[in-house]
């Protein structure tokens, strides 16, 4: 790797918040490589990448629709919030919602199929509405969740009308029990899921990769310590379990009372209802979650457009 780039400090300062010269040295160190001089500050203790990796940096919509045990998401993006205030822009998210929900979350399908009501695809619609609103859109990801026994609970935060909002979520409760049950409590577990963002159900669901990526690091920082090595994989198991206590539902503090698992709150609702009732999936889109969002000078933009 040559030189390192203004634009690489920055955009690395962004992910972590540490500071330049850090960010410029951790680089040097990684040739270059956002990800592992991310992963270089981390061992040093000097990033905070983990609150920081996930910003919106995107307008636009999560709509959702949800019926017969089944929901769907889909994000539809645009330029600026203006748009997606914009009637005709939300209803074209909430019929691809709705799609989605009957025939499934294949966004390369769903733009070839023909849109309600009129004698255009998707994908025709979608240039329509380009032309005709007059700034750029796109359909960025979508997702199905069924369940054969049990409900889909569904949940928006920050809804900027019915069925569209910033941060959608499906939360999938398998169980015997009467719906009218299990609709409160999954309710509250997808207010949850919105809030703290679970990588996975349980631990044995987590990315392998990921639990490796953090032993390794956790490893590096424990041994830097200088304990013998017996105790510093008792370290690392014991910073292991507390991660876990972080990105893994079933082991997360429940936002509801912020002490009990979730695990322990469906173990006593199972007893409550009298069959066991389990979280089956969850999914959670936070708008233009992973974009990063170009940085404009709105002045400058009007003087050139001013000549």
């Amino acid at each position: 790797m040559g030189v390192i780039t203004a634009g690489q400090v920055k955009e690395l300062r962004g992910k972590t918040g540490a500071g330049m010269m850090d960010c410029k040295r951790a680089l040097t160190e990684s040739g270059g490589d956002i990800e592992a001089a991310v992963d270089w500050l981390r061992k040093k203790g000097l990033s905070a990448a983990a609150k920081k990796a996930g910003r919106v940096a995107a307008e636009g919509v999560v709509a959702m629709a949800a019926g017969n045990g089944a929901g769907a998401l889909i994000e539809v993006n645009s330029e600026t919030d203006f748009v997606s205030r914009n009637e005709a822009f939300q209803d074209f998210a909430t019929t691809l919602a709705s799609m989605v929900l009957e025939s499934g979350e294949d966004l390369d399908a769903l733009v070839g199929r023909r849109y309600p009501g009129e004698e255009r695809t998707v994908g025709e619609q979608l240039t329509h509405n380009i032309a005709t609103i007059g700034e750029n859109m796109s359909l960025r990801r979508a997702v199905r969740l069924r369940v054969d026994q049990g409900v889909i609970c569904p949940y928006l935060h920050n809804a900027v009308a019915p069925g569209l909002g910033k941060i959608g979520v499906l939360v999938a409760l398998r169980s015997a029990a009467d719906p009218q049950v299990l609709q409160p409590l999954g309710k509250q577990i997808a207010m949850h899921v919105a809030a703290t963002g679970p990588r996975s159900v349980d631990v044995s669901d987590l990315d392998p990769m990921l639990v490796e990526r953090e032993r390794t690091i956790l490893m590096e920082q424990a041994e830097a310590s200088g304990r013998p090595v017996a105790i510093v994989e008792k370290m690392v198991e014991g910073r292991l379990r507390k991660f876990y206590k972080e990105v893994v539902l079933l082991e997360q503090a429940f936002v509801i009372d912020n002490e009990t698992p979730v695990g322990k709150v469906l173990v006593q609702a199972s007893k409550d209802a009298g069959t066991p009732i389990e979280v089956a999936g969850f999914r959670r889109f936070v708008l233009g979650e992973g974009i990063e969002r170009e940085d404009k000078d709105f002045a400058a933009e009007v003087a050139a457009q001013l000549g």
